[in-house]
Protein backbone atom coordinates (compact mmCIF):
# COMPACT_ATOMS: atom_id res chain seq x y z
CA UNK A 1 0.00 0.00 0.00
CA UNK A 2 1.39 3.61 -1.08
CA UNK A 3 1.36 5.73 2.22
CA UNK A 4 1.97 9.65 1.35
CA UNK A 5 1.88 12.50 3.71
CA UNK A 6 0.84 15.19 1.80
CA UNK A 7 2.71 17.56 4.46
CA UNK A 8 6.06 16.92 2.93
CA UNK A 9 4.95 19.38 0.57
CA UNK A 10 5.51 23.34 1.08
CA UNK A 11 2.51 24.84 3.09
CA UNK A 12 1.66 28.18 2.35
CA UNK A 13 -0.96 29.39 4.44
CA UNK A 14 -1.06 33.15 2.99
CA UNK A 15 -2.36 31.72 -0.33
CA UNK A 16 -5.97 31.62 -0.72
CA UNK A 17 -7.48 28.01 -0.09
CA UNK A 18 -9.31 26.43 -2.98
CA UNK A 19 -9.98 29.37 -4.94
CA UNK A 20 -11.77 27.31 -7.24
CA UNK A 21 -13.96 25.32 -4.83
CA UNK A 22 -14.96 28.19 -2.78
CA UNK A 23 -15.83 30.33 -4.87
CA UNK A 24 -18.33 27.81 -6.79
CA UNK A 25 -19.98 27.11 -3.25
CA UNK A 26 -23.40 28.64 -3.08
CA UNK A 27 -24.30 29.29 0.29
CA UNK A 28 -27.08 26.54 -0.07
CA UNK A 29 -24.28 24.24 -0.15
CA UNK A 30 -22.41 25.82 3.53
CA UNK A 31 -25.66 25.32 4.70
CA UNK A 32 -25.91 21.66 4.48
CA UNK A 33 -21.83 21.07 5.06
CA UNK A 34 -23.01 22.65 8.57
CA UNK A 35 -25.84 20.69 8.99
CA UNK A 36 -23.63 17.54 8.30
CA UNK A 37 -20.71 18.59 10.87
CA UNK A 38 -24.06 19.39 13.25
CA UNK A 39 -25.69 16.04 13.10
CA UNK A 40 -22.13 13.98 13.42
CA UNK A 41 -21.73 16.16 16.73
CA UNK A 42 -25.27 15.69 17.85
CA UNK A 43 -24.86 11.54 17.01
CA UNK A 44 -21.28 11.06 18.20
CA UNK A 45 -20.79 11.97 22.21
CA UNK A 46 -16.80 11.48 21.49
CA UNK A 47 -17.36 14.96 19.87
CA UNK A 48 -19.59 17.21 22.28
CA UNK A 49 -18.10 19.98 23.93
CA UNK A 50 -15.62 19.07 26.85
CA UNK A 51 -18.06 21.54 29.19
CA UNK A 52 -20.97 19.38 28.42
CA UNK A 53 -19.57 15.98 28.90
CA UNK A 54 -17.73 16.58 32.03
CA UNK A 55 -21.19 17.99 33.66
CA UNK A 56 -20.92 15.01 35.71
CA UNK A 57 -17.77 15.03 36.81
CA UNK A 58 -17.44 18.84 37.75
CA UNK A 59 -20.63 17.65 40.06
CA UNK A 60 -18.46 14.76 41.35
CA UNK A 61 -15.33 16.91 42.10
CA UNK A 62 -17.00 19.23 43.68
CA UNK A 63 -18.24 16.38 45.95
CA UNK A 64 -14.77 15.09 46.30
CA UNK A 65 -13.18 18.94 46.93
CA UNK A 66 -15.89 19.81 49.92
CA UNK A 67 -14.95 15.87 52.03
CA UNK A 68 -10.95 16.87 51.32
CA UNK A 69 -11.76 20.42 52.48
CA UNK A 70 -9.89 22.40 49.48
CA UNK A 71 -10.92 22.84 45.99
CA UNK A 72 -7.48 22.12 44.70
CA UNK A 73 -7.09 18.65 46.34
CA UNK A 74 -5.61 17.09 43.07
CA UNK A 75 -2.49 19.60 43.16
CA UNK A 76 -0.93 16.68 45.86
CA UNK A 77 -1.54 13.88 43.33
CA UNK A 78 1.61 14.46 41.52
CA UNK A 79 3.73 16.38 43.88
CA UNK A 80 6.89 16.78 41.32
CA UNK A 81 4.39 18.69 38.87
CA UNK A 82 2.76 21.99 39.45
CA UNK A 83 -0.78 21.51 40.37
CA UNK A 84 -0.44 18.23 39.71
CA UNK A 85 -0.63 18.26 36.40
CA UNK A 86 -4.39 19.83 35.65
CA UNK A 87 -4.06 23.34 35.76
CA UNK A 88 -0.48 25.80 33.64
CA UNK A 89 1.86 22.78 34.28
CA UNK A 90 5.60 23.20 32.23
CA UNK A 91 5.83 20.72 30.06
CA UNK A 92 10.04 20.24 29.64
CA UNK A 93 9.89 20.47 33.47
CA UNK A 94 8.13 17.36 33.04
CA UNK A 95 9.80 15.85 30.13
CA UNK A 96 13.16 16.16 32.45
CA UNK A 97 11.87 13.98 34.87
CA UNK A 98 11.74 11.37 32.41
CA UNK A 99 14.88 9.58 31.89
CA UNK A 100 16.54 9.77 28.65
CA UNK A 101 16.52 6.43 27.17
CA UNK A 102 12.88 6.48 27.29
CA UNK A 103 11.75 10.25 25.36
CA UNK A 104 13.38 11.70 21.95
CA UNK A 105 15.66 14.41 21.89
CA UNK A 106 14.11 17.50 23.18
CA UNK A 107 15.00 21.58 23.12
CA UNK A 108 13.30 23.86 25.34
CA UNK A 109 13.84 27.82 24.29
CA UNK A 110 12.51 31.08 25.69
CA UNK A 111 9.96 32.98 23.68
CA UNK A 112 11.33 35.32 20.90
CA UNK A 113 13.92 32.67 20.27
CA UNK A 114 15.62 33.08 16.63
CA UNK A 115 15.74 30.72 14.08
CA UNK A 116 19.06 30.58 14.00
CA UNK A 117 19.56 29.41 17.44
CA UNK A 118 16.64 26.86 17.07
CA UNK A 119 18.78 25.35 13.98
CA UNK A 120 22.12 25.53 15.88
CA UNK A 121 20.83 23.72 18.76
CA UNK A 122 19.48 21.01 16.90
CA UNK A 123 22.81 20.53 15.01
CA UNK A 124 24.21 20.45 18.60
CA UNK A 125 22.15 17.73 19.81
CA UNK A 126 22.19 15.96 16.42
CA UNK A 127 18.82 15.28 14.76
CA UNK A 128 17.28 17.83 11.80
CA UNK A 129 13.83 17.83 9.84
CA UNK A 130 11.21 16.96 10.77
CA UNK A 131 10.59 18.31 14.30
CA UNK A 132 7.47 18.96 16.03
CA UNK A 133 7.11 22.53 17.33
CA UNK A 134 4.47 22.81 20.58
CA UNK A 135 4.00 25.35 23.29
CA UNK A 136 5.29 24.45 26.76
CA UNK A 137 2.39 25.35 28.21
CA UNK A 138 -1.39 23.98 26.44
CA UNK A 139 -3.52 21.11 26.13
CA UNK A 140 -5.37 19.00 23.21
CA UNK A 141 -2.79 19.27 21.11
CA UNK A 142 -2.47 23.78 21.18
CA UNK A 143 -0.34 24.74 18.44
CA UNK A 144 1.50 21.60 18.16
CA UNK A 145 2.55 20.95 14.33
CA UNK A 146 5.18 18.91 12.81
CA UNK A 147 7.49 20.74 10.61
CA UNK A 148 9.39 19.98 7.43
CA UNK A 149 11.90 22.59 6.58
CA UNK A 150 13.27 25.81 7.69
CA UNK A 151 10.54 28.29 5.92
CA UNK A 152 7.22 26.46 8.04
CA UNK A 153 9.31 26.47 10.96
CA UNK A 154 10.25 30.73 10.09
CA UNK A 155 6.06 30.88 9.86
CA UNK A 156 5.57 29.18 13.38
CA UNK A 157 7.89 31.59 15.00
CA UNK A 158 6.16 34.27 13.23
CA UNK A 159 2.78 33.44 15.12
CA UNK A 160 3.79 31.64 17.99
CA UNK A 161 5.45 34.00 20.87
CA UNK A 162 6.02 31.84 23.78
CA UNK A 163 7.94 29.43 25.85
CA UNK A 164 8.64 26.47 22.62
CA UNK A 165 9.68 23.09 22.94
CA UNK A 166 11.04 21.45 19.95
CA UNK A 167 11.50 17.71 19.19
CA UNK A 168 12.61 15.26 16.77
CA UNK A 169 10.29 13.61 14.80
CA UNK A 170 9.86 10.08 16.38
CA UNK A 171 8.81 8.12 13.19
CA UNK A 172 7.60 4.95 14.92
CA UNK A 173 4.14 3.23 13.79
CA UNK A 174 2.48 2.78 16.96
CA UNK A 175 1.08 5.76 19.07
CA UNK A 176 -0.02 5.09 22.35
CA UNK A 177 -1.96 7.23 25.60
CA UNK A 178 -1.10 4.48 28.55
CA UNK A 179 -2.76 5.63 31.37
CA UNK A 180 -0.79 4.52 34.74
CA UNK A 181 -1.50 5.08 38.72
CA UNK A 182 0.14 3.99 41.76
CA UNK A 183 -0.75 4.68 45.44
CA UNK A 184 2.22 6.12 47.40
CA UNK A 185 4.30 4.11 49.04
CA UNK A 186 3.83 1.27 46.71
CA UNK A 187 6.07 -0.20 44.22
CA UNK A 188 3.44 -1.73 41.79
CA UNK A 189 1.03 0.45 40.01
CA UNK A 190 -2.05 -0.09 37.72
CA UNK A 191 -2.35 0.74 34.07
CA UNK A 192 -6.11 1.16 33.93
CA UNK A 193 -6.62 2.52 30.28
CA UNK A 194 -4.73 2.38 26.55
CA UNK A 195 -5.34 4.01 23.93
CA UNK A 196 -4.16 3.22 20.29
CA UNK A 197 -4.03 6.07 18.07
CA UNK A 198 -5.53 6.09 14.16
CA UNK A 199 -4.59 9.43 12.41
CA UNK A 200 -7.01 11.07 10.15
CA UNK A 201 -5.95 9.46 6.69
CA UNK A 202 -8.28 9.34 3.36
CA UNK A 203 -7.39 6.82 0.62
CA UNK A 204 -7.67 7.32 -2.78
CA UNK A 205 -9.76 5.38 -5.50
CA UNK A 206 -7.84 6.85 -8.42
CA UNK A 207 -11.33 8.58 -9.65
CA UNK A 208 -11.91 11.51 -6.46
CA UNK A 209 -10.01 14.09 -5.42
CA UNK A 210 -9.18 14.47 -2.15
CA UNK A 211 -12.10 16.96 -1.27
CA UNK A 212 -14.22 14.15 -2.58
CA UNK A 213 -12.83 11.76 -0.31
CA UNK A 214 -13.22 13.85 2.95
CA UNK A 215 -16.42 14.63 2.63
CA UNK A 216 -17.13 10.59 2.51
CA UNK A 217 -15.43 10.97 6.32
CA UNK A 218 -17.25 12.27 9.26
CA UNK A 219 -14.36 12.26 11.08
CA UNK A 220 -12.85 14.33 7.85
CA UNK A 221 -15.63 16.64 7.50
CA UNK A 222 -15.55 17.69 11.10
CA UNK A 223 -12.10 18.44 9.83
CA UNK A 224 -12.92 20.47 6.64
CA UNK A 225 -12.06 23.85 7.66
CA UNK A 226 -8.52 23.37 9.33
CA UNK A 227 -7.86 20.91 6.03
CA UNK A 228 -8.58 23.72 3.79
CA UNK A 229 -6.21 26.16 5.55
CA UNK A 230 -3.73 23.68 5.31
CA UNK A 231 -4.19 21.72 2.02
CA UNK A 232 -5.25 24.34 -0.09
CA UNK A 233 -5.67 23.69 -4.08
CA UNK A 234 -4.09 20.07 -3.15
CA UNK A 235 -7.24 19.01 -2.07
CA UNK A 236 -7.76 19.47 -5.83
CA UNK A 237 -5.62 16.38 -6.28
CA UNK A 238 -7.16 12.89 -7.27
CA UNK A 239 -5.35 10.31 -5.64
CA UNK A 240 -3.97 6.91 -6.98
CA UNK A 241 -6.10 4.04 -6.35
CA UNK A 242 -5.02 2.57 -2.77
CA UNK A 243 -3.37 5.80 -2.10
CA UNK A 244 -2.97 6.86 1.64
CA UNK A 245 -2.88 9.76 2.44
CA UNK A 246 -2.00 10.81 6.53
CA UNK A 247 -4.06 14.57 6.61
CA UNK A 248 -2.87 15.52 10.02
CA UNK A 249 0.38 14.45 11.56
CA UNK A 250 -0.92 14.70 15.10
CA UNK A 251 -2.58 12.41 17.13
CA UNK A 252 -4.96 14.33 19.21
CA UNK A 253 -8.63 13.56 19.27
CA UNK A 254 -9.70 17.58 18.38
CA UNK A 255 -6.93 17.19 15.26
CA UNK A 256 -9.20 13.98 14.28
CA UNK A 257 -7.16 11.48 15.76
CA UNK A 258 -9.28 8.56 16.44
CA UNK A 259 -9.12 6.71 19.58
CA UNK A 260 -9.32 3.17 19.93
CA UNK A 261 -9.72 0.76 22.70
CA UNK A 262 -6.65 -0.81 22.99
CA UNK A 263 -7.09 -2.37 26.52
CA UNK A 264 -6.24 -5.99 25.96
CA UNK A 265 -2.84 -4.71 25.33
CA UNK A 266 -2.41 -4.95 29.43
CA UNK A 267 -0.66 -7.35 30.80
CA UNK A 268 1.68 -7.73 33.93
CA UNK A 269 4.90 -7.61 31.95
CA UNK A 270 3.43 -3.89 30.89
CA UNK A 271 2.57 -2.93 33.86
CA UNK A 272 6.18 -3.87 35.07
CA UNK A 273 8.03 -1.81 31.98
CA UNK A 274 5.59 1.30 33.49
CA UNK A 275 6.70 0.98 37.20
CA UNK A 276 10.63 0.91 36.11
CA UNK A 277 9.75 4.09 34.26
CA UNK A 278 7.27 5.25 36.91
CA UNK A 279 9.68 4.56 39.83
CA UNK A 280 12.34 6.53 38.53
CA UNK A 281 9.88 9.99 38.57
CA UNK A 282 10.22 11.00 42.10
CA UNK A 283 6.64 13.07 43.17
CA UNK A 284 4.70 10.97 40.14
CA UNK A 285 1.59 8.80 40.79
CA UNK A 286 -0.88 9.96 38.14
CA UNK A 287 -0.98 10.26 34.33
CA UNK A 288 -0.64 9.37 30.93
CA UNK A 289 2.30 8.48 28.86
CA UNK A 290 1.77 9.63 25.34
CA UNK A 291 4.08 7.96 23.31
CA UNK A 292 5.63 6.06 19.92
CA UNK A 293 6.72 2.65 19.31
CA UNK A 294 8.29 0.37 16.98
CA UNK A 295 6.02 -2.73 17.62
CA UNK A 296 3.74 -3.90 20.60
CA UNK A 297 6.48 -6.72 21.51
CA UNK A 298 9.21 -4.16 21.76
CA UNK A 299 7.07 -2.08 23.85
CA UNK A 300 6.63 -4.99 26.23
CA UNK A 301 10.03 -5.42 26.46
CA UNK A 302 10.59 -1.95 27.73
CA UNK A 303 12.56 -1.17 23.63
CA UNK A 304 12.08 1.38 21.59
CA UNK A 305 9.70 3.65 24.04
CA UNK A 306 9.21 7.50 23.25
CA UNK A 307 7.23 9.30 25.56
CA UNK A 308 6.40 12.43 23.89
CA UNK A 309 4.42 13.98 26.72
CA UNK A 310 3.36 12.86 30.27
CA UNK A 311 0.37 14.15 31.44
CA UNK A 312 -0.42 14.44 35.03
CA UNK A 313 -3.95 15.23 37.05
CA UNK A 314 -5.71 16.63 33.92
CA UNK A 315 -4.77 13.30 32.05
CA UNK A 316 -8.10 11.41 30.52
CA UNK A 317 -8.19 7.51 30.18
CA UNK A 318 -8.61 8.41 26.54
CA UNK A 319 -9.80 4.59 25.57
CA UNK A 320 -13.59 5.85 26.12
CA UNK A 321 -13.35 7.94 23.57
CA UNK A 322 -13.74 4.91 21.21
CA UNK A 323 -16.14 5.18 18.66
CA UNK A 324 -19.27 3.60 19.85
CA UNK A 325 -18.19 3.31 23.53
CA UNK A 326 -21.16 4.58 25.79
CA UNK A 327 -21.48 7.75 27.07
CA UNK A 328 -22.50 5.89 30.70
CA UNK A 329 -19.42 4.10 30.53
CA UNK A 330 -17.46 7.18 29.37
CA UNK A 331 -19.08 8.50 32.80
CA UNK A 332 -18.69 5.59 34.90
CA UNK A 333 -14.92 5.21 33.71
CA UNK A 334 -14.35 9.27 34.30
CA UNK A 335 -15.56 9.07 37.76
CA UNK A 336 -13.99 5.96 39.11
CA UNK A 337 -10.50 7.99 37.87
CA UNK A 338 -11.24 11.05 39.81
CA UNK A 339 -12.01 8.82 42.76
CA UNK A 340 -8.47 7.10 42.19
CA UNK A 341 -6.92 11.40 42.05
CA UNK A 342 -8.70 11.62 45.22
CA UNK A 343 -7.44 9.28 47.18
CA UNK A 344 -4.05 9.21 45.50
CA UNK A 345 -4.00 12.97 46.70
CA UNK A 346 -5.57 12.53 49.86
CA UNK A 347 -2.87 9.70 50.37
CA UNK A 348 -0.37 12.37 49.83
CA UNK A 349 -1.21 15.22 51.66
CA UNK A 350 -1.78 13.09 54.98
CA UNK A 351 2.31 12.43 54.31
CA UNK A 352 3.10 16.12 54.08
CA UNK A 353 2.35 17.19 50.47
CA UNK A 354 0.43 20.75 50.73
CA UNK A 355 -2.68 21.37 48.83
CA UNK A 356 -2.17 24.56 46.36
CA UNK A 357 -3.62 27.66 47.43
CA UNK A 358 -6.36 30.04 45.94
CA UNK A 359 -3.44 32.53 45.54
CA UNK A 360 -1.13 30.04 43.81
CA UNK A 361 -4.34 29.09 41.53
CA UNK A 362 -4.81 32.45 40.53
CA UNK A 363 -1.14 33.23 39.62
CA UNK A 364 -0.88 29.92 37.56
CA UNK A 365 -4.78 31.08 35.71
CA UNK A 366 -3.35 34.95 35.52
CA UNK A 367 -0.49 32.94 33.47
CA UNK A 368 -2.50 30.51 31.67
CA UNK A 369 -4.84 33.55 30.72
CA UNK A 370 -1.84 35.36 29.45
CA UNK A 371 -0.75 32.87 26.68
CA UNK A 372 -4.20 31.91 25.93
CA UNK A 373 -4.65 35.17 24.33
CA UNK A 374 -3.80 35.47 20.89
CA UNK A 375 0.09 36.87 19.91
CA UNK A 376 0.64 39.14 17.15
CA UNK A 377 2.36 38.94 14.32
CA UNK A 378 6.30 40.76 14.12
Amino acid sequence: MNTFLLTERPIQPSQNPLPSVAGSTSKMAHIRQWLSRFRIRLFNWEYWPFTVVYIPVFVYYLYLAAKARSLFFFSASNPAIESGGLLGESKIDILDLISDQFKPKTLFFRQFVSINQILNRMVLAGFWFPIIAKPNQGERGWRVEKLHNEDELTEYLLTNHMDLIVQEYVDESIELGVFYYRMPGEKTGTISSIVQKEFLSITGDGQSTMLQLISQSDRAMLQLSALIERYGDHLNDVLDRKQVVQLMPIGNHCRGTKFLNANHLITPELVAVFDQISLSIDGFYYGRYDLRCRSIEDLYQGKHISILELNGAGAEPAHIYHPGFSLWQGWRILLQHWHILYTISRENHRRGVPYMTRQEALTIYRRIQTYSKPTPTL
